[in-house]
C-alpha cells in the first residue's frame, strides 16, 4: 500500500499549492458567494484566463476519464488534488471539479446517451453551464423510499408532478437531473427513474431559495414541478434504475469531498496552532497550557487518522471499484462530520472573541459544521450502513457461552498441552 506519486506529478499538485494561493484564494475575499453563479462580463475576464491555464497543466475536469476531457489520475491522486482545491470556495469552479456538477458529470457520462451527452454533458465540461441534483422532498428527506413526486408516461414522452426540496444551485442552474416515482408498486429500489429536465422547462417552479445558517440568501431551491412535460429521451439511464445512478454519482465525490475537509480543517488547525504561540496570558503564551496542548494533540491525531482513512479509502477504489470499498466510503463521511466539529470547536474556542467573530474564516466554518453531518445522508444513515456492512463478517457464537469463554478455552488448551504443564 503506497500514498506517494511519482514526481511528475507531484510537481503538478505543487504548482496547484501556488497557483491556488496566489491566484484563486483572492478570489474568495474578492468576490465571496458568486463562484456558482453565471458569470458577467467582469468576471468572466478573470475567471476564463484562470481556467485556461489549468487546462494547458492537464488538471481540468480530473474526475473524469480521458475519453471526457479527464485525464484518468485515479481517486487516490484526484484526493490529493482535492487536499488542495478544499482550501478555496472559487478553486473548484477553475479546476471544473465544482459540485454537484461533478456527481451529474459522471452519472451523464455512464448512463447518458450520445444525445444526452452533447446536450448537457458537454457544456458541464466546458465550464459553461451549471446543474442540479433535484432528489430530496419535503415529506422524505433523502430516503428515497419515502419520495412521493411522479413520472407518469404521456403520448410522446413524461409528465413530472410533485415537489422537491433543497435543490442546491437550482437557481442557476442550466438544466436539473429529476428522481421520480415511475411504477409505485415495483420494490423501493426499482420505483424510481431519473430524468434531465432543462431549467426553462413549463411548470418547473421555484417556490423559494432556502438558506442555510449564516446566509443572508439561500441557493437551496424548493420547487414545485407542476405537470412537467419532457420527451422520451428525457429519461436518463434505465427505468427503474435511478436508485442505482444515485449510487454511482455518490460514491467517489464522498471522497473528494473528505480530502477538502481535511483541506479546511487543516487551515482551522493552523490558526490553532499559531494563536496558541502568539497569544500572551499572564504567566506565557496559550501554547504552555496543558488543556490548550492537549485540545493541539487531539486535533493532531484526529487529522492524520482521518487524512489517512480517505487516502486508504481512494487507494483501495483504484484496485477495486467504489462498490467494493462502500464502508470505507461510509467511513469517510461520518468522520468527516465528527473531524470537522471536533477541530474547527477547538480552534474557535482558543481565539475567544476573535473566533466567533467575522474577522476570521473560523464562525463561517463552524455554522458549515452541522451541515455535514446532513449533507449527503445523515451520519446515523452511514453508521448504520457501516455497522450492517462490518456484521456480514462475523456470525453468532456457536453455543450458550462467547467464543472468547476462557473456561472453554482452556479446556481446550489443556487438552492440547495439558502433558507438559506439570
Amino acid at each position: 500500500m503506497d500514498f506517494s506519486v511519482e514526481p511528475e506529478f507531484q510537481a503538478k499538485l505543487d504548482w496547484m499549492d501556488a497557483f491556488i494561493t496566489e491566484e484563486v484564494e483572492p478570489l474568495d475575499l474578492v468576490f465571496p458567494g458568486q463562484a456558482y453563479q453565471k458569470l458577467d462580463e467582469r468576471l468572466r475576464k478573470i475567471v476564463d484566463p484562470l481556467k485556461e491555464h489549468v487546462r494547458e497543466r492537464g488538471l481540468w475536469a480530473c474526475h473524469l476519464g480521458p475519453d471526457l476531457g479527464g485525464q484518468g489520475y485515479g481517486q487516490l491522486k484526484l484526493a490529493l488534488m482535492n487536499e488542495l482545491i478544499g482550501r478555496s470556495t472559487w478553486a473548484p469552479v477553475i479546476f471544473g471539479c465544482q459540485a454537484p456538477d461533478t456527481g451529474n458529470a459522471e452519472i451523464i457520462a455512464m448512463y447518458g446517451t450520445a444525445e444526452q451527452k452533447e446536450r448537457y454533458l458537454r457544456p458541464l465540461l466546458d465550464g459553461e453551464a451549471f446543474s442540479a441534483y433535484s432528489m430530496t422532498e419535503p415529506q422524505g428527506g433523502s430516503d428515497p423510499r419515502l419520495f412521493t413526486m411522479r413520472a407518469v408516461r404521456s403520448e410522446d414522452g413524461w409528465v413530472l408532478d410533485g415537489e422537491k426540496y433543497f435543490t442546491s444551485n437550482a437557481a442557476n442552474a442550466d438544466f436539473l437531473i429529476v428522481m421520480a416515482v415511475t411504477d409505485p408498486d415495483a420494490h423501493p429500489y426499482k420505483r424510481m427513474s431519473m430524468f434531465l429536465v432543462p431549467s426553462g422547462t413549463e411548470g418547473v417552479e421555484i417556490l423559494r431559495n432556502i438558506g442555510t445558517m449564516g446566509e443572508r440568501g439561500g441557493h437551496h431551491a424548493h420547487i414545485r414541478y407542476d405537470q412537467v412535460r419532457v420527451g422520451a429521451d428525457a429519461l436518463l439511464g434505465e427505468e427503474g434504475g435511478a436508485f442505482a445512478v444515485a449510487q454511482a454519482r455518490l460514491g467517489g465525490g464522498r471522497v473528494h469531498h473528505a480530502m477538502r475537509t481535511v483541506a479546511a480543517v487543516k487551515r482551522a488547525f493552523d490558526m490553532m496552532c499559531e494563536r496558541a504561540l502568539s497569544r500572551q496570558t499572564v504567566d506565557g503564551v496559550l501554547a504552555d497550557k496543558q488543556l490548550v496542548q492537549a485540545a493541539i494533540a487531539d486535533s493532531y491525531l484526529q487529522i492524520q487518522q482521518f487524512r489517512l482513512l480517505v487516502l486508504h479509502t481512494a487507494w483501495l477504489i483504484d484496485q477495486s471499484s467504489t462498490k467494493e470499498a462502500r464502508t470505507q466510503i461510509a467511513a469517510c463521511k461520518v468522520a468527516a462530520a465528527r473531524v470537522f466539529h471536533d477541530v474547527v470547536y477547538r480552534a474557535m474556542h482558543l481565539h475567544g472573541a476573535l473566533g466567533v467573530s467575522t474577522d476570521t474564516p473560523l464562525a463561517r466554518l463552524w455554522q458549515s459544521a452541522p451541515l455535514m453531518g446532513i449533507m449527503d445522508g445523515p451520519t446515523e444513515v452511514h453508521q448504520a450502513s457501516i455497522a450492517r456492512r462490518v456484521l456480514r463478517g462475523y456470525s453468532p457464537s456457536p453455543g450458550l457461552w462467547p467464543s472468547e469463554f476462557l473456561p472453554d478455552k482452556r479446556a481446550v488448551a489443556h487438552t492440547k498441552y495439558g502433558d507438559f504443564s506439570s
